[in-house]
């Protein structure tokens, strides 16, 4: 029999495998989780709100229905968070504004509709900067989230609170979403795998009939439902669940050409892989650098892949990124509503939405997006893979959208971010992966980007850089401490 600790510590899987043999109910489960959320939560504020009536009524129908021997599904007795821009029915959604403080949507995102008819059982909603504006989980609402391996530091944005959850076993996966790096973001802070699939493969839904609502899927074109997890299968399995064509999201595509959870098999001999330490532009941290350039040598040395340093040859894209962003905002709303919060809304934010932006300004943003986009198709048809470091730093301290000050240079507080948005304007399959850890013990990620709609490709090359560099059996030690 297992115990809480081993439970908690499970992927999704294995724990998925155990449910469905009946040597775990998922009864067991839910409170294991939910225990250990109990005791760590306080510290981490991955959470913002709890429903454990609700998980262990679920809990327990599909306890009953497996004993009956009904079918069910994939994720079945898999506790999970959802991130709290992604709509929940009857649970609340707040979006970490004030504005939203106690709405309660009245329907399910597709992604949530999902996993749970996939049999996973939803404990809460997990945290979030104000509309998922900044890279951090910092949040109006309450204490920024911890980055679980080292406190005092954020556990990166916007998927804040997921990140710092799975990353200390409560629940072995969770839902983000990626508008700019914010799956990837947390995964890399965190110590996690952190997949976007190509835009579209993963529909969007804002599951509510209020049209002020400015949550997932109010940056239409930008922005990307993926999983969190500790292991690259377990990213697979939830992928296999969630994506798919849904005709409420009109950019979402077929995925029937994709079998995800058979992607992570194979080897990656003669694949063609660029390394671009820097994409010709960003500013890293040397710690970065060097932890990076190790994992970029696993692929060449222990892989069989031909690597080479190349740049895709765009230039840097913050300020189209930040047009689209703008562009795809509901930007009068948002405005109002920064005049009714005053003080309650994030400082950030309302700079954002103060600035006088002009009709050029965004259509230069989207005459510079197709720039990026023909440069990522050209540099591609060279490439398979593109490997870059996720972020330009480790984790930092709390009270900051982002240092301005790198490797002695100075830099815009978003450049740390230098290599996530760009995929999120090309709409490519991206992932995060561990690639290691700084001397002081903080996570590095490695991201893999693929061509538009090879997310089989990525994935493969997830699960093969995992097996010869495994991470699974590191924990925080943070959290090890409060781990009995």
């Amino acid at each position: 029999m297992a115990t809480p600790q081993e439970i908690c510590r499970m992927d999704t899987v294995t724990l998925a495998g155990h449910v469905a043999a009946k040597e775990l109910s998922p009864v067991e489960v839910v409170d294991a989780v939910l225990d250990r959320l109990d005791r760590l939560d306080p510290v981490l504020h991955a959470f913002t709100t709890v429903v454990p009536d609700q998980a262990r009524q679920r809990a327990k129908q599909l306890e009953a229905e497996i004993a009956a021997g009904h079918e069910v599904g994939p994720l079945a007795g898999v506790p999970t968070g959802v991130k709290d821009l992604i709509c929940t029915k009857e649970i609340r959604t707040a979006s970490g504004s004030a504005a939203y403080a106690d709405f309660v949507p009245d329907e399910d995102d597709i992604v949530v509709e999902r996993i749970e008819a996939a049999g996973a059982i939803v404990i809460g909603k997990t945290q979030v900067p104000e509309f998922g504006y900044s890279g951090t989980g910092q949040t109006p609402l309450g204490e920024p989230t911890n980055n679980p391996w080292d406190l005092d530091r954020t556990s990166g944005g916007s998927s804040a609170g997921t990140g710092a959850a799975v990353a200390t076993g409560i629940g072995p996966f969770s839902l983000g979403s990626d508008g700019g790096g914010s799956v990837r973001i947390p995964a890399s802070c965190c110590g996690l795998y952190g997949m976007k699939a190509t835009m579209g493969r993963v529909p969007l839904y804002p599951g509510t009939k209020d049209e002020r609502y400015p949550g997932v899927s109010s940056w239409e074109s930008l922005e990307h439902i993926g999983p969190l997890t500790r292991t690259v299968a377990d990213a697979a399995l939830v992928l296999s669940v969630i994506a798919g064509h849904d005709d409420r999201d009109r950019l979402s595509i077929p995925s029937h050409d994709v079998d995800w959870l058979r992607a992570t098999d194979g080897d990656l001999r003669d694949v063609r892989v660029a390394y671009s330490p820097d994409l010709g532009y960003a500013v890293v941290d040397p710690q970065v650098r060097e932890v990076v350039d190790r994992a970029v040598g696993v692929f060449e040395r222990e892989l069989g892949c031909h690597v080479e340093r190349a740049d895709p040859g765009w230039a840097d894209p913050y300020e189209s990124f930040w047009g689209v962003v703008v562009a795809e905002s509901d930007l009068a709303g948002l405005r109002r509503l920064a005049d009714t919060l005053g003080e309650r809304m994030s400082p950030h934010l309302v700079d954002v939405l103060r600035s006088e932006w002009t009709a050029e300004q965004l259509t230069n943003a989207v005459v510079g997006r197709k720039a990026v986009y023909n440069a990522a198709w050209r540099f591609f048809r060279n490439y398979d893979l593109l490997l870059t470091p996720t972020l330009t730093v480790p984790p930092f301290e709390h009270g900051i959208q982002g240092p301005t000050t790198v490797d002695g240079r100075e830099v815009e507080p978003f450049a740390w971010l230098s290599f996530t948005f760009p995929y999120n304007l090309t709409g490519q399959p991206a992932a995060s992966i561990p690639a290691g850890f700084t001397p002081d013990g903080l996570p590095v990620g490695l991201q893999i980007i693929g061509r538009r709609l090879d997310d089989a490709l990525v994935l493969r090359a997830s699960a093969a850089f995992e097996a010869a560099a495994p991470w699974r059996g590191r924990w925080p030690a943070a959290i090890e401490k409060m781990d009995v």
